[in-house]
C-alpha cells in the first residue's frame, strides 16, 4: 500500500523577537528587515532548551491526536542541521524520550530541505520493511538562535527556532506520496556553511574568536539558486505526480522569507490565496518550516480528502527537494 502522512504537530517557543530588538542587534531599522524578507518576528528557545527538546514537544503534539502509540512506531528520522551534539543522533535522544525503542532512530541533514529527504527516508522503510513498525515518525527540529551572529545584518534577521512533526503510514491505493524529488549540488556547498565545530575545521578558541562557529550564508547567490532550482523542483514533481500547477491546492514552501516565496509562488502562477505562510511570524525555522507551515494551515483550514499539496524546499549543500501528496 502506499505511503502517505497521517498526523501533523508542531512547536515554536514562546519567546517572540520582534524586528526592532534584531535591529538593534544589527544596527538596521526595523523596517528595513521586513521590507527586505517580509519577516516580522520569530522565536527563540531559551538557552537551556536543546533541538531534541524542540522535536519532542512536537512529537508529543502529534500524538496528543494520533491514532497511534509510541510502541507502533517503527523508523524516528530527525532532519536538522542544529544537533544536540555531533553525536549521537539527535533522534536517538528523541526516541528515549517518546519511549519507541527498538525502531531505527537516525538524523539526516540537507539543512533546510532536510524535512521532505527525511520524508522520502521512512517513507521507503515503511515501504521495504513493514515489519519494523507500523508507523514512522519524521520530524524536522532547529534551533538557529544557537548559531546566529547577531551582529551579521545578512542572516540574523531570518532565522527562528521551531519542530514540526508528520506520522507516515499506509494509505488506500491512490492516496499518500505520489511523486518526489531530491537533488543536490555540491559544488554550491560553501554557499550556506557553519565553518568551524568538525573534523575539516576544528572549534579551536581562534575559529570561535573569528566567528567560524556561526552560521555564514552567500546571500545573493542563494537567492539565484532558489529562484532557478526551486521552480524547477516544483514543475518537475508535480508532472511526475501527473498533475499541472493548477491542479495543486495548496503550495507548502519552505519559509526561507516572505518575499521570496511571493516572487516564487508568482512565477509558477500560483494562487497566492494557496500559499500559506509561516514566515512572517515564525521566521526561516530551517527543516522545521515545512511541517510547521503544515500544521499552522491545516488548523486554519482543515485538509479535505484528496486534496493536492506540493510541498518544496531548498536547502544548504545546495540541496533542493519536492513531494506531491494526495491527503487521505
Amino acid at each position: 500500500m502506499p505511503i502517505g502522512i497521517l498526523a501533523l504537530g508542531s512547536h515554536v517557543p514562546e519567546e517572540a523577537v520582534d524586528n526592532a530588538q534584531v535591529g538593534e542587534w544589527a544596527g538596521v531599522p526595523e523596517e528595513w528587515l521586513e521590507e527586505r524578507t517580509g519577516i516580522r518576528r520569530r522565536r527563540y528557545a531559551p538557552a537551556g532548551e536543546a533541538t531534541s527538546d524542540l522535536a519532542l514537544h512536537a512529537a508529543r503534539d502529534l500524538l496528543e491526536r494520533a491514532q497511534a502509540t509510541e510502541r507502533e512506531i517503527g523508523p524516528l528520522v530527525v532532519a536538522t542541521a542544529t544537533p544536540d551534539r555531533p553525536q549521537p543522533a539527535t533522534a536517538a535522544v528523541v526516541q528515549a524520550g517518546l519511549g519507541t525503542e527498538p525502531g531505527a532512530a537516525f538524523d539526516v541533514n540537507a539543512v533546510c530541505s532536510g524535512f521532505v529527504y527525511a520524508l522520502e527516508s521512512a517513507a521507503g522503510l515503511l515501504e521495504v520493511r513493514p515489519s519494523h513498525g507500523s508507523y514512522a515518525l519524521v520530524i524536522g527540529a532547529d534551533k538557529y538562535s544557537s548559531v546566529m551572529d547577531r551582529g551579521d545584518r545578512r542572516t540574523v534577521g531570518l532565522f527562528g527556532d521551531g519542530a514540526g512533526a508528520a506520522l507516515l503510514g499506509a494509505v488506500p491505493e491512490g492516496y499518500g506520496i505520489r511523486a518526489t524529488r531530491l537533488v543536490s549540488h555540491g559544488s554550491l556547498h560553501a554557499l550556506v556553511e557553519v565553518p568551524a565545530g568538525g573534523t575539516r575545521r576544528p572549534l579551536t578558541p581562534e575559529a570561535r574568536r573569528r566567528g567560524e562557529h556561526f552560521f555564514r550564508m552567500e546571500g545573493r547567490q542563494v537567492r539565484e539558486y532558489v529562484l532557478r532550482v526551486l521552480p524547477e523542483i516544483v514543475e518537475g514533481t508535480v508532472q511526475d505526480a501527473g498533475l499541472s500547477i493548477g491542479d495543486i491546492d495548496r503550495f507548502i514552501f519552505h519559509q526561507a522569507n516572505a518575499r521570496l516565496i511571493e516572487k516564487v509562488a508568482a512565477e509558477l502562477g500560483a494562487d497566492p490565496a494557496r500559499v500559506p505562510m509561516t514566515a512572517p511570524e515564525f521566521g526561516n525555522t530551517g527543516a522545521a518550516s515545512i511541517p510547521v507551515t503544515m500544521r499552522y494551515s491545516q488548523r486554519r483550514q482543515p485538509f479535505r480528502r484528496g486534496e493536492r499539496i506540493l510541498l518544496a524546499a531548498v536547502g544548504g549543500g545546495m540541496s533542493a527537494a519536492g513531494a506531491v501528496l494526495l491527503w487521505y
